[in-house]
This record gives C-alpha cells, structure tokens and sequence, in this order.
C-alpha cells in the first residue's frame, strides 16, 4: 500500500535537491536568468509540500492553504522561467491573477462554503492554467527549432494536465482524490506527479545545456573584439556560398575591406584607440549592409563581406556605401577624434573558382592591392584578364615547344 505522508515527504526532499541543482546552475552562470525562476519554483514547490504535510499534525485548513499557495507559485514560476528562457517578458500580471483567482477559490469553497469538489477545480486551475500557457513556447520557440529538452518538457507537462484533469474529474463525480483522504488513487497521482516533476525538470536541464552549447559553439565562430564572424566562420560560409553557386549557377560577391592607416593609429594613440577604430567601423559597416550580408574580421585590420545573391555591379555599390559613409563619418571628426579610412576590393564568383573560396579571396585582395595603389580610401574592382583568343593560344604552345 502506497503511504501518502510517505510520497509527500519524498516529493519535499526531491524538490529541494533539484532547487540545489539549479541554485548550483545560477551561480555558475550568473546570466542564465531562466535558471533563477526553475529555482525557485523547486524550492516553492517544496515548501507547499513541507506544508500540505503539517496538516497531518495540525488541525486547521491554513497548512492546506499555504500547500495550496506553493503549488500553485511553483508552477506559475516554471512557467516564467520558460519565457526568460526564450527571451519573453516574464508575464508576472497574468500569473499573479492566475494565483490569486486559484488560491482564492480554494480559501473561499474552504472557509465560506465548504465544497470539496469545487475547491479541488479552483487548486487544479491555477496549477494547470500557467503550464497550458508555457506549451506554445516550448512547441513554437522563437528559434524555430524544438531542443530535445522542449519536447520532453511538453511530453511531461501535457501528462501533467491529464492527471489534473483526470483528479478534477473524479471529484467532480463524487469520488474524493484529494489528500484529506489519503486514499490509494491519490497516492497513485502523488506518485505519478513526483516522477513527471522530477522529469520536467531534467527536461529544463537538458534545454539549458542545448543553449549552452549552442553559446560555446556561436562563441567559437565570433570575433572577440567586434562580435562580427571569424575567419573561421568566414571561410565555412564561402565555401557554402561556392558549392551553392556551382549547383545554381547564381554568382555571389565577396569585399575585402583594409583600414588604412591602421598601424600608425596603434603607434600614435595606442592599442587601445585602434581597438576602438575597429569596433567603430564595424558599427558603421553593418548599417550599409543588408540582411543575410555577412561582415568578417579575418585578422588585424582587416575585414571580409560575404554577399550572398549579388553581382560585382551591385557588390560594388554596397562597397560603395561602405566607403560612403566611412568618409562622411571622418569628415564630421573633431580634434578629438580618430577618423577611419578605408580600401575595399570586390571580386564576384564564376566557374573558374568553383568550390575553392581562397581563390576568390586572391580576387579580392587583388583588387584590394589595386585600390590601396590608386591612393587608398577607394574602391577597386577585379577585373580578370580576358581569355586568350584561339590563334594566340596555338602561338603561346607553339613558343613553348620551341623554347
């Protein structure tokens, strides 16, 4: 025979162990605001246990109440913690009125009017209402991508709902589940919450990891001073951008972008100043540029511009904007500040490139050489060199073979 004091007491020491994994969890990743509600919906949960417990000890209806009031918290909390996990406004109105509608329900069918049935209906509405409210994040997450750890979360927290709605059901008809009775089918359901409580919890662990990961993974393709892609994210998306462009035959531009100058603002004003040249440009760079463009800083003071879909007439108009807004931002300096001079080098993908990217890098430093000799702060394009006709081809192997 199942012993509901037992389960109960169970449900209070679990709780409090997965409070201590996230309180683990929020300290040693202080950012991770999503962990701080999971917390607190663990150590709240077992606090309502610790007091739907007393009853057994006092005879008054405030343990139930104030078990009531934890339970019915925890899961408001849980649910908030699955809005700041993706990024949502913690919606504290609705589940303040969520708690308070339930909790009073549950105060008034107690000490007013004394209706067991109702009051079940009230206590199951506000812990049912705010999980029903967290599924459509966890199924449609702004990412678009449903984590391993979403799904179980869903999975669980849809039986969840089955057995409040089974438990608001059965007392509806006439037959009492709640705890006064400590009957068997209620220490069925403890039992079956206790297990789907824990799981939804490894459910959010598994969720937090997923994002972790996915940060560590974003982290190894940024740069670290200006937050642009890597050279190593640059030359993943080129070589996607190639084997795109040879099965469509759609061409795509690369810009190779140099501040002039650089070493001498590093020499005059200091590392620091340079640093600050860099992010500064960055900044403007990324208002001239369209969405699905890709800036790149490949080393030093140098950048690269990925430009999915785009012809060299139309990538030199945006190295063209580029250059636009670097000189006006150097005309409008003051004393005080340090003006940011650029050379860019365009150069578009055709079939003689294929799928090797550093070839059309070559291109674009070409150009690149090209505008720096033209005077610097300008554009140049790479204009390759026309083939050779039929007759000057039979020419060129004919002086080979007599050389």
């Amino acid at each position: 025979m199942l012993n509901v004091p037992t389960l109960w007491t169970v449900f209070v020491v679990n709780f409090l162990a997965l409070g201590l994994i996230w309180a683990y969890v929020t300290r040693s990743y202080p950012k991770f605001a999503a962990a701080r509600f999971w917390m607190a919906s663990s150590f709240v949960a077992a606090a309502g246990a610790i007091a739907a417990l007393m009853r057994l000890f006092v005879s008054s209806p405030l343990p139930l109440v104030a078990g009531a009031a934890g339970v019915i918290a925890a899961s408001c909390l849980a649910t908030m913690g699955i809005q700041r996990f993706y990024g949502r406004p913690v919606s504290w109105r609705i589940m303040v009125v969520t708690g308070a509608l339930s909790l009073g329900g549950v105060i008034f069918f107690m000490v007013v009017v004394d209706h067991m049935q109702l009051r079940m209906a009230s206590y199951t509405f506000g812990q049912a209402l705010p999980l029903v409210l967290s599924l459509r994040l966890l199924l449609s997450p702004p990412e678009g991508r449903v984590s391993p750890g979403a799904r179980l979360a869903s999975i669980v927290i849809l039986a969840i709902i089955a057995i409040y709605v089974v438990r608001a059901v059965g007392n509806l008809l006439g037959n009492d589940f709640s705890a006064i009775a400590a009957g068997q089918v209620h220490a069925v359901m403890v039992l079956g919450l206790l297990f789907l409580s824990m799981t939804l919890n490894f459910g959010f662990l598994l969720m937090a990891m997923d994002r972790l990961r996915n940060e560590v993974a974003d982290l190894a393709l940024l740069d670290d001073l200006t937050g642009v892609a890597n050279r190593r994210h640059l030359l993943q998306r080129l070589s996607e951008e190639c084997a795109r462009s040879e099965r469509s035959g759609q061409p795509f531009s690369l810009l190779v972008i140099d501040l002039d100058g650089f070493k001498t603002i590093n020499d005059t004003h200091g590392h620091a100043a340079g640093d600050e040249c860099l992010r500064h440009f960055t900044l403007m760079a990324q208002t001239r540029l369209r969405p699905g463009d890709m800036l790149a800083r490949t080393g030093g003071d140098e950048f690269c511009v990925v430009l999915p879909s785009s012809s060299l007439r139309e990538a030199a108009a945006i190295a063209r904007r580029v250059l636009e807004v670097c000189r006006q931002d150097a005309a409008a300096c003051t004393a005080k500040d340090i003006p940011v001079a650029i050379s860019i080098g365009v150069a578009e993908w055709d079939r003689g490139i294929g799928q090797f990217p550093d070839r059309l890098i070559a291109h674009a430093d070409h150009a690149l050489y090209a505008a720096k000799k033209n005077g610097k702060n300008d554009l140049a394009v790479y204009d390759p060199p026309p083939p050779l006709s039929p007759e000057l081809v039979g020419l060129s192997e004919a002086t080979r073979k007599f050389a």
